[in-house]
């Protein structure tokens, strides 16, 4: 008998050292976990009580910051609520943060901004024991303010003037991948998710996501739109690297009717002749003549152009900023009298606004497309950085030769009196040489003048520190509608008048 109950007394001697070890265990490493846990009452209950990391835009060339989102007490209460100063304009980037849930940089970066992130269990503990208040991590963000602020006023300055018509740019930078800007339009306003107020919440959303406009949908990287012809470049890119002895001088067919193989005619637009029916690429890149490239694209097959697409960044569904971005596609498309359509952005061609200033930065970039991102660093409470951004290429699309090439073309979009650009982003409009091109996408909608509107480019031509996709839904001719929106986020980001 005294056998055995030595032996139980044992047991629940080691059950119960067992306990005060996995109870200390669970303090001392599990807590942040337990603390980011989306069911637990008591942190849900406390987490106004704590004071909410900010998140800072970068605020010009020489490094200073401005604050986009930051949690401020609510006067005579120990309640602290979330306030975005710029709101509208920041909208897209931010997301918000509600006592249902967050988006945008709000969700991605949440558990640093919570403070509750594994990396700060240190300062945590420290500043349990000192009896210091929580505070979460501020997120540094790659956002120039003044490009975003120029984005947000031209998009909303050229929906105004289109009757409301919906608009997004991105602008990145491409030597490192950087976002510089990322707008759409509509927008909402974020402070109205931070009230405290569930019935009030619920019907600010109901509101909100019942709008014909959709205000919530961040167009920038969430919608896609055919690209049209911008999508030469990558046809371009396509047809120039499969042989070195090919370049922007090789003529190329361009009749102002291309036979395709199932019969169907495919036309320039307005029936417009293409040089002598036989010119450079470049020149049939420039005055964007839809035969000579509807031609190259059967000539290069499927497979070629489907993978050059893929490099070009189309197709990725994997690709976050750390938000998570929609794919743009381009479909593999065997039937080559289909492809021709495919091969000018048409068909089911389908594209976000960051994968335009995705193109342009690759050619920008010497052929290699960085993979963009939003964030630049998190810095702890102490001041501590605990991440840092690190630069990495996602793809090699083409050679350094190839891409000085399509450059050259791009640059005769603007500044050739015959570009579809030359009118609206040539050096005399801009201020600075801008290498681009334009897009007038058809959308189904059986109007003309409700083309989408698109362009893509990067500037200075010669030195380029900033990438530019913009498209404007319904927007008609690209050189019209999205090519002035480009001028002004690239003139706000470079500092000129």
């Amino acid at each position: 008998m005294n056998r055995a109950l030595l032996r139980l007394s044992l047991a629940c001697l080691a059950m119960f050292a067992l306990l005060l070890i996995n109870i200390n265990y669970v303090q001392a490493f599990e807590s942040t976990s337990l603390a980011a846990e989306p069911g637990n009452a008591r942190i849900f209950n406390q987490q106004f009580q704590y004071q909410r990391g900010s998140i800072v835009a970068s605020g010009d060339h020489t490094g200073g910051g401005v604050k986009i989102a930051e949690s401020r007490l609510v006067k005579g209460t120990s309640t602290y609520r979330r306030y975005y100063p710029f709101a509208q304009v920041f909208a897209p980037v931010t997301g918000y943060d509600s006592i249902y849930g967050a988006t945008g940089i709000e969700a991605a970066q949440n558990k640093d901004l919570a403070g509750t992130d594994q990396r700060l269990a240190v300062h945590n503990l420290v500043g349990l024991l000192t009896g210091k208040p929580k505070l979460g991590a501020s997120v540094y963000l790659t956002i120039s303010a003044k490009a975003q602020q120029a984005a947000y006023q031209a998009l909303q300055a050229q929906s105004r003037q289109d009757n409301g018509l919906p608009a997004a740019a991105v602008a990145i930078d491409p030597s490192t991948g950087a976002i510089l800007a990322l707008a759409s339009y509509p927008t909402f306003n974020p402070n109205a998710y931070t009230t405290f107020s569930g019935k009030k919440l619920v019907k600010i959303d109901n509101q909100y996501r019942h709008e014909k406009s959709q205000p919530l949908l961040n167009r920038a990287i969430n919608a896609t739109y055919p690209p049209g012809s911008s999508f030469k470049i990558v046809t371009s890119a396509t047809w120039l690297s499969g042989n070195a002895s090919r370049s922007p001088q090789s003529p190329v067919l361009a009749p102002p009717a291309l036979k395709l193989p199932n019969g169907n005619l495919l036309h320039n637009d307005a029936g417009e002749v293409c040089g002598n029916g036989n010119p450079q690429l470049i020149l049939a890149f420039y005055v964007s003549c839809n035969t000579a490239f509807g031609n190259l694209g059967i000539k290069v097959g499927a497979a070629a152009l489907h993978h050059q697409a893929d490099l070009f960044g189309l197709n990725n569904s994997n690709l976050t900023i750390p938000m998570p971005v929609s794919a743009s596609r381009y479909p593999l498309e065997p039937d080559p009298s289909l492809r021709a359509l495919s091969a000018i952005g048409q068909l089911d061609d389908q594209v976000t606004p960051m994968q335009e200033a995705m193109f342009a930065a690759t050619i920008a970039n010497g052929g290699t497309l960085m993979t963009p991102y939003l964030v630049q660093n998190v810095q702890a409470p102490d001041l501590r950085n605990i991440q840092s951004a690190s630069p990495t290429a996602l793809s090699r699309p083409v050679s350094p030769q190839v891409a000085s090439e399509i450059g050259q073309m791009m640059f005769q979009v603007t500044h050739n009196p015959g570009g579809t650009a030359a009118a609206t982003a040539n050096p005399q409009v801009a201020g600075v040489d801008i290498s681009g091109k334009t897009g007038t996408a058809e959308n189904g909608v059986n109007n003309a003048g409700l083309n989408d509107a698109v362009f893509t480019c990067f500037a200075p031509s010669s030195n380029p520190k900033i990438a530019v996709g913009v498209i404007v839904q319904g927007g008609g001719f690209g050189a019209d509608a999205a090519a002035p929106i480009a001028v002004k986020i690239i003139k706000a980001y470079l500092g000129l008048p």
